[in-house]
């Protein structure tokens, strides 16, 4: 059993398993009319990390579900990376998570199912850290192994964050550097090194606790966490649904350990072009940056990544502390600024 390689057994790995964006807007059009529900805070009506629902007392209810197919071939470290990612869309709306319950498809005649049990324990050892309750579940006989979680989660409507909120001169802070979804590939090639699948597996596990706390501040103006999309793309539906544009400082761009060592062997996810391919329109490069890394970094799909972040002016210092207080102060610094509205939305600058 310790022999099997979970990822192996997927075409997919974590949130590169995404559908492309192209397809996907495609598959979310509808003739159908439905009626407006006036408690529905946030919905379809906006490409959010999940719905938020007025519960009437001044606290509002979020509802998220996320699972995929393994990036590792542990199982313990599967289930507890699907579950940690799962979890991180109530902190990314400001929220405290309150429950979960599995989503489990496992090909029973092929893998043992003594594997998926511990897909299941590594889920519930996020839940413990977290302090919530892996409640039930449902599961299939699939052809692949996935599993993730719903999860349900708390906060007070005053501070619900979404990710269509930024407004121009805000700055732009992430919690984790970039490159995990390479880093995966390279595992899946069987050309990582043992120092590098540590990384990777502490990035991927890591809460985005965070998020609750910047919920309450005042000057957070919008949040969202960086997944399959990349950062490229999580910022470009931040700055469309905010009516705004960006503007990265390509050199304060945090990188993840050996990431770099492997882009020059050329080792990079299939979703990254596909990501690229969806959102390059919209992007434009100062004199200076190495595009050709940068075209293989910024779409990189990232599982259970950090949370992106705009903030106001006024609020800058506060986060600052917050990010030293809790870690974070290797990415205490902004990444950026939010700017008007371009023809281009995100601007690369060295």
């Amino acid at each position: 059993m310790d022999e099997i390689k979970l990822t192996q057994f997927s075409k997919g790995a974590g949130c590169g398993c995404k559908i492309a964006p192209k397809a996907l807007d495609e598959i979310l059009q509808t003739n159908i009319s439905v009626k407006p529900d006036k408690n529905l805070l946030v919905g379809n009506s906006s490409k959010d990390d999940a719905a938020a629902y007025d519960l009437g007392n001044g606290t509002a209810l979020i509802s998220t579900t996320d699972f995929f197919m393994p990036i590792v071939d542990d199982a313990f470290d599967f289930g507890r990376i699907a579950s940690a990612n799962a979890i991180s869309d109530v902190y990314a709306m400001g929220g405290r998570p309150v429950m979960a319950i599995a989503i489990l498809g496992w090909p029973v005649e092929k893998l043992p199912v003594t594997l998926a049990q511990k897909v299941l324990d590594g889920s519930r050892s996020i839940c413990q850290q977290v302090g919530i309750p892996l409640a039930g579940g449902h599961s299939i006989d699939s052809a692949e192994p996935i599993f993730g979680l719903a999860v349900s989660g708390l906060v007070d409507i005053s501070n619900l964050k979404r990710n269509d909120t930024a407004k121009p001169g805000n700055y732009i802070f992430i919690t984790k550097p970039l490159g995990v979804g390479i880093l995966s590939t390279a595992q899946k090639r069987a050309v990582i090194k043992d120092e590098h699948v540590a990384v990777m597996i502490n990035q991927m596990t890591q809460l985005n606790t965070i998020g609750e706390a910047l919920g309450k501040i005042n000057g957070v103006t919008a949040m969202t966490d960086i997944t399959g999309f990349g950062l490229l793309g999580h910022l470009v539906e931040m700055a469309e649904g905010s009516n705004c544009g960006a503007a990265i400082n390509y050199s304060m761009l945090p990188v993840a350990n050996g990431v770099k060592e492997y882009l020059a062997q050329r080792i990079i996810p299939d979703a990254t072009y596909r990501n690229w391919n969806s959102y390059n329109a919209k992007t434009t490069f100062e004199k200076g940056v190495n595009v050709m890394e940068a075209f293989n970094l910024l779409p990189d799909p990232q599982t259970n990544g950090g949370l992106l972040i705009a903030v106001d002016e006024s609020a800058v210092d506060e986060v600052k502390k917050l990010f030293i207080e809790n870690g974070l102060a290797d990415f205490a610094a902004p990444i950026g600024r939010f700017t008007d509205a371009a023809e281009k939305l995100i601007n690369i600058k060295i």
